[in-house]
């Protein structure tokens, strides 16, 4: 993987390419909330023998820091339209996971018809429809309900909550050594408050490309799990329940994800 850089006015964002397949598919994956490209590593390693990947830190995570947070979701997906311009790419398959999910749905709702498919990985829809307003007033206050909890006992909560295998977790206990206690509150109650915001815009973000729903049969993040099952019942799209995985499917399962991405991809129209 070759790492990039996009230089912008509020700091320079990161992100790795393999682009040894001239004219070639592009599979991009996007990390979900304070995770960085190390995600999906063993996606990286699987997939760049077979087609062109792109992965990146989003802004304010990884070495895309620092970052102001006053971005939006629209802004995160314009940027990432940028780094597209910038490399070429015209059909990315998106792989988003968790927040990289909401980021990819408001991508193709600013650029309808571009994505040749995307696939969700523990991630949930954008729609107003799925959520009370309980559960969003809750998201705006995430740094106050973090704040109180003890640095230690959060960070071993969270592990916990986003995988369940010792890889898993290792990765995300060594992603998140890089933040202290203050950046990381405030990184999370800035994402989940984007995400909020996306909702309430009451947007429409319709996927007018293939979609597959991967959704780990343990995933404790609040309610993925009942969200893709509405998801899957109401818009119709594929579900897979990845076995034994958490929150962090393709890190917990990665040759199941895998397979199932390569299945899904072979059958796209690229």
């Amino acid at each position: 993987m070759k790492e990039k850089t996009l230089t912008l006015p509020q700091g320079t964002l990161h992100y790795w390419v393999a682009d040894r397949h001239p004219a070639g598919a592009w599979l991009v994956f996007l990390p979900g909330l304070s995770a960085d490209h190390h995600l999906f590593d063993r996606q990286m390693e699987f997939f760049a023998r077979r087609y062109n990947c792109l992965t990146w830190d989003a802004p304010a995570h990884g070495a895309s820091r620092p970052f102001p947070l006053t971005f939006t979701m629209e802004d995160t997906a314009r940027w990432l339209e940028e780094i597209f311009r910038r490399e070429g790419i015209t059909r990315p398959v998106l792989v988003g996971q968790s927040l990289g999910g909401y980021i990819a749905q408001v991508y193709m709702a600013l650029h309808p018809g571009r994505a040749a498919g995307f696939v969700s990985i523990d991630s949930c829809s954008l729609s107003r429809k799925y959520y009370s307003r309980w559960e969003l007033y809750l998201l705006k206050h995430t740094y106050w309900i973090y704040r109180v909890i003890p640095w230690k006992l959060l960070l071993a909560w969270g592990v916990w909550g986003t995988a369940v295998t010792p890889y898993g977790r290792q990765l995300m206990a060594r992603t998140w050594a890089a933040y202290d206690r203050e950046e990381y509150c405030r990184l999370a109650d800035h994402g989940f408050r984007i995400f909020a915001a996306s909702v309430e815009a009451r947007r429409e973000y319709p996927l007018h490309c293939p979609t597959l729903l991967l959704c780990g049969e343990k995933d404790r993040a609040g309610s993925a799990k009942s969200y893709n099952r509405r998801w899957h019942k109401e818009d119709g799209w594929p579900l897979v329940w990845v076995k034994g995985a958490g929150h962090n499917s393709n890190t917990d399962a990665p040759r199941q994800v895998n397979r199932l991405i390569q299945e899904f991809v072979a059958g796209l129209d690229l």
